[in-house]
């Protein structure tokens, strides 16, 4: 075991992998002598080399197009876009192209791809480097979409991403990065790419969350059984797409009371979705009205600090949501 971060988790993964299967490579802006803008990729170059270690043009499409290109021809690529807020240009090639490429072609040609992407929101980030995007892709069948929060599943998780035959959204929470420690096993192994993960038991309420705001949860949730007696039981849909519905269904039946909580705008967001599963598949157990929990539907989380910590969701909004909940 060595304790790491989110980021050196993610990336030993990709050193790991790089050095089992020579056709795994990483391209995209800044990868390569820089080591990334989060410095994820840092030394990867000098180990692989410039052409396994690409750097790129300012231009998203490109990168995943390249990537599209390199999959088909024997390669696995990873390739990085330097914040998820600027995967726009390269979304007609993600959705269009990469996702329907196996079932277009009769599944003749898989697309082995992998898109790192860093999500959500940063102090200082405002309109451009603190977006939520995963709604736009949870509606993409032949696209998985990933969003492990912690150090061990993110970096197995990735292995098992860049293994799969074929593409793979693979979204990391900037705040994340450094934040979150944990203690990470040297040796291979294997995480389940499609599952749902129990961080913690619970009688009274489920709470359904990730990335940043999985870790708020969590410590709410102890909160709430030391100071006030409530159980909480807390879920990471660590795959948002497709969502393991029997683990998040087996919660809600046992509590009987779900909050679904994200980072993103509430309208059409991964919550939305979850929020349906429940009332479809766990009506007759429930004792509340499923509850959600998201940001303003503003364009973008504001530069200015009081208005960015307006828009946030912290600590003390997870907490009195459940409260609300537990009381209802």
């Amino acid at each position: 075991m060595a304790t790491q971060n989110l980021l050196q988790a993610i990336h030993d993964g990709l050193a790991e992998e790089m050095r089992s299967d020579e056709t795994v490579m990483v391209l995209g802006e800044d990868v390569g002598k820089a080591g990334g803008v989060f410095r994820v990729t840092d030394g990867l170059q000098a180990e692989f080399g410039e052409t396994r270690v690409m750097d790129t043009p300012l231009a998203e499409s490109l990168i995943v197009g390249a990537a599209i290109g390199l999959s088909v021809n024997g390669m696995k690529p990873v390739a990085e876009i330097q914040f998820a807020d600027f995967i726009p240009p390269a979304f007609d090639q993600i959705v269009s192209e990469a996702a329907r490429f196996y079932y277009r072609s009769n599944g003749a040609w898989e697309v082995p791809m992998t898109v790192r992407a860093p999500y959500g929101v940063v102090p200082g980030g405002a309109l451009y480097h603190s977006q939520s995007v995963e709604a736009y892709f949870c509606n993409t069948p032949g696209l998985r979409v990933l969003a492990p929060s912690f150090p061990a599943d993110a970096k197995s998780m990735l292995k098992s991403a860049i293994r799969d035959p074929n593409p793979v959204l693979f979204l990391e929470h900037k705040m994340t990065y450094r934040l979150i420690k944990q203690d990470v096993p040297e040796e291979d192994f294997d995480v389940p790419i499609d599952k749902a993960k129990v961080h913690r038991e619970g009688t009274d309420i489920t709470v359904v969350a990730y990335g940043l705001i999985l870790h708020h949860a969590l410590e709410a949730a102890e909160k709430m059984e030391a100071e006030h007696g409530i159980s909480v039981e807390v879920v990471e849909p660590m795959s948002l797409y497709p969502l393991d519905k029997d683990t998040i269904l087996a919660s809600a039946k046992k509590t009987g009371k779900v909050l679904v909580a994200s980072e993103a705008n509430l309208s059409g967001s991964v919550s939305g979705e979850i929020a349906a599963v429940v009332a479809d598949g766990a009506f007759e157990w429930l004792d509340a009205p499923v509850r959600r929990l998201g940001s303003p539907d503003s364009p973008a989380a504001p530069y200015a600090k009081p208005l960015m910590e307006r828009f946030l969701i912290g600590k003390e909004e997870v907490e009195a949501a459940m409260l609300e909940l537990a009381h209802y």
